[in-house]
């Protein structure tokens, strides 16, 4: 029986770093082929970043009114989506057996709900921390203390 592969996927908004073993005792690697979000420009460039006014019928008060979305938050959304593709494409390719997902609180929310169905059978963990600067030395090690417990 061949061995198993697994693969951490380590992201955050923009960026994201696949980290993949042979088996539950192999050395983890870094492939070079990570992900990086398309740039995610500045409120005012994506359209306005002051909200609209809105006056009272009664009186002289102004009140602003919320954007119905945040274009910075589709953005992040849309780097989840393509990131989920890309695995369910690995997945349907038999590139990995077994799936683990570190990443920041929303985002790690936005990569779960985007997960395909293959991808999804083969989540063994996930962890809701920011590691994506961190090094490859200190991921492996939030990465066996996720496999221990």
């Amino acid at each position: 029986m061949p061995p198993i592969t697994e693969w951490a996927i380590i992201a955050d908004a923009s960026r994201a770093r696949i980290l993949e073993r042979e088996g539950p005792r192999g050395t983890w690697a870094e492939q070079s082929d990570g992900e990086d979000a398309p740039p995610n420009p500045r409120s005012h460039d994506q359209g306005s970043d002051r909200p609209g006014r809105v006056q009272e019928s009664v009186g002289g008060a102004r009140h602003a009114i919320e954007p119905r979305n945040d274009p910075h938050r589709a953005a992040k959304r849309a780097f989840a989506h393509h990131l989920a593709e890309r695995l369910e494409r690995e997945a349907t390719a038999g590139r990995f057996a077994r799936l683990v997902l570190i990443a920041p609180p929303h985002f790690l929310g936005d990569l779960r709900d985007a997960l395909g169905r293959l991808s999804q059978e083969r989540l063994a963990g996930s962890l809701d921390k920011d590691l994506v600067q961190h090094s490859r030395a200190d991921i492996v090690a939030h990465l066996e203390a996720l496999a221990g417990s």
